[in-house]
Order: C-alpha cells, then sequence, then structure tokens
C-alpha cells in the first residue's frame, strides 16, 4: 500500500541548496532510515513533508492527497505523525494525559482504553501519572512515539528517537519500533533519521542516503553500507564497507 511518496523535492536557504530534486517513496507497513553526513539535508526534508517548511519544487503525497504547502496541523489530520531531535512533550502533564492528548486528535470514544493499550506497548505503565518533565531521558523518548503512534498515523516521522540513549534503551527502543510495524492496530510507515548506523541497518528495510542535499543512494541496508558514494561521504575515502 502506497503510503508517502516525495516527488523532485527542492528546498533553499538564501541561496544554499538544502535539498535538490530528492525522490523517495515509503509504502505503510515498511520501515525506511534517512541518513547522511551531518548538514546534508535530513531534518529540511522531514520539515518539508510535516509542513514545518515549504518546499520550492516538487509535490510530496499522502497515498493519493498531494499534501504539498498544507499548513503542518493539517497534515498530521490527514496521518503524518513526527517526533524530533529535542524533545516535544508537555512537560506538566501527566505521562497518560500527553498519550491522551495524541489519542483526543483522532478518536472521539474508546480514549482510555487507546491510551492504556498504548502505555502497555511502550512500558509507561508505571509512569502512568508521573509529569513528563520528571521522567528519564530514555522514557521520555518512548512517550514521545506513543503520544505519536495515537493519532493513528499513516507515516510516522522519527526524527533522532534514539538519540542520548543507552545501549540497553536503544535495543529496547528498536524492539517496540519493530513490533508496531507488525502490528496491525498500529503499524504504519515510518522514515527514521539516526546517527546510529548500526541501529538504522538492523531496523530498516530499505535506507536513503543524502549527501549536500542530493541522493546519492538508496536500497537494501547490506547494498548501501557498501555503495562506494556512501562510504565516500561519510569516511572520505574508500573502505569495502562503511561498517
Amino acid at each position: 500500500m502506497t503510503g508517502l511518496r516525495v516527488i523532485n523535492v527542492s528546498k533553499s536557504f538564501s541561496g544554499l541548496q538544502a535539498l535538490l530534486k530528492v525522490s523517495l517513496t515509503v509504502p505503510v507497513g515498511t520501515i525506511w532510515g534517512l541518513i547522511g553526513p551531518n548538514g546534508s539535508g535530513k531534518t529540511t526534508l522531514l520539515n518539508v513533508i510535516s509542513g514545518v517548511l515549504p518546499c520550492e519544487e516538487g509535490e510530496v503525497w499522502l497515498g493519493d492527497t498531494n499534501i504539498t504547502g498544507l499548513r503542518s496541523d493539517r497534515i498530521a489530520r490527514l496521518g503524518i505523525a513526527r517526533t524530533f531531535q529535542t524533545i516535544r512533550l508537555f512537560t506538566h502533564l501527566t505521562v497518560a494525559e500527553n498519550v491522551e492528548a495524541g489519542v483526543m486528535a483522532v478518536e472521539t470514544g474508546g480514549i482510555d482504553d487507546r491510551v492504556t493499550a498504548l502505555l502497555d506497548r511502550f512500558g509507561l505503565t508505571q509512569w502512568r501519572s508521573t509529569q513528563a518533565g520528571a521522567l528519564p531521558y530514555g522514557i521520555q523518548r518512548r512517550l514521545e512515539i506513543a503520544r505519536a503512534l495515537g493519532t493513528r498515523p499513516k507515516i510516522l516521522l522519527l526524527d533522532e528517537p534514539a538519540a542520548g540513549l543507552n545501549e540497553t534503551e536503544s535495543e529496547e527502543l528498536l524492539a517496540m519500533i519493530h513490533d508496531v510495524r507488525s502490528d496491525a492496530e498500529y503499524g504504519c510507515g515510518m522514515l527514521i533519521i539516526d546517527h546510529d548506523l548500526r541501529l538504522i541497518m538492523r531496523l530498516c528495510d530499505q535506507i536513503h542516503v543524502l549527501n549536500e542535499g542530493r541522493t546519492i543512494a538508496e536500497g537494501a541496508p547490506q547494498d548501501v553500507r557498501q555503495h562506494p558514494a556512501v562510504i565516500e561521504a561519510y569516511l572520505g575515502h574508500q573502505e569495502q564497507s562503511l561498517l
């Protein structure tokens, strides 16, 4: 099932080309990684997709709906949810209230049951009545994803979901994301940015690579890690494999 389509999208800032004719497709039920060196345009692309920034050329489609140029709140209601590099929670609200805010954006009934199910899925039940601002950092990351999934998105954009997590927390998050992908109720397409390349290689079905705003590779993890242009972009010299 077609989920997200980005078609020849370009974006510049004060003459600096941040994205140049970038295209990718993320079907529902798949996990795509978006990688590239710092400043390659990854977060800019997520901002264009989610309506935070307008694109100058190209189109963005969600299913059969052209969402190019729509406001971010309209895009969210149509079915694209996202998290950010810097966690954005309602810190004065409890964990349950944060998830409820996501659920209430799309549901009119059964809200308590949905909230409880999401808290359980992300191991947040014990924190239910805790203010979000008082949570350990790793738990805040989980909560942000749970709240986003509360909106029942068709596409979930995750910007650095494992940033600041230790190895154990990253492994737990990886398992949770895998479970969501295979879940009939919450399953959606995902586009994930992360600097932890090992996590991306293990988690994603396909990987799209940007460098200086341009696509330099796309394909299965085992192919991308051996792609000469990708190795050159990250290491500055040729090796047999990126990892």
